[in-house]
């Protein structure tokens, strides 16, 4: 399993995520409010800027789920491959009634 992990300072009704067949697609975008657009700020820690981030998902990897913790979100991915697309195995049978070709030169 594998997760991808964005900085704090967004809440989850900030957030979007989306698939779009291989593509996977985080959008954050502040919703700012009235009183906090008034104030002068003399120092942010955190930048309250929109953003866009994708990622091209390898073959057969799905998006099992997300969760924002302690402003950090987490993405679950799982690959799984079908049955048919595994390698496998062919057995040699020892035939003993093999066919051989023969042929005279020419």
């Amino acid at each position: 399993m594998r997760h991808f992990d964005l900085s704090a300072g967004f809440a989850e009704a900030d957030l979007s995520i989306e698939v779009k067949e291989a593509a996977l697609t985080i959008t954050g975008e502040k919703k700012t409010e009235g009183e906090q657009t008034r104030r002068e700020v003399l120092h942010q820690g955190i930048a309250a800027r929109a953003f866009v981030r994708r990622f091209q998902l390898a073959d057969y990897v799905q998006v099992t789920g997300a969760a924002l913790e302690n402003g950090l979100l987490h993405i679950d991915l799982v690959r799984e491959v079908p049955e048919a697309k595994k390698p496998r195995l062919i057995p040699i049978a020892a035939n003993s009634s093999a066919k051989t070709i023969e042929a005279t030169a020419a």
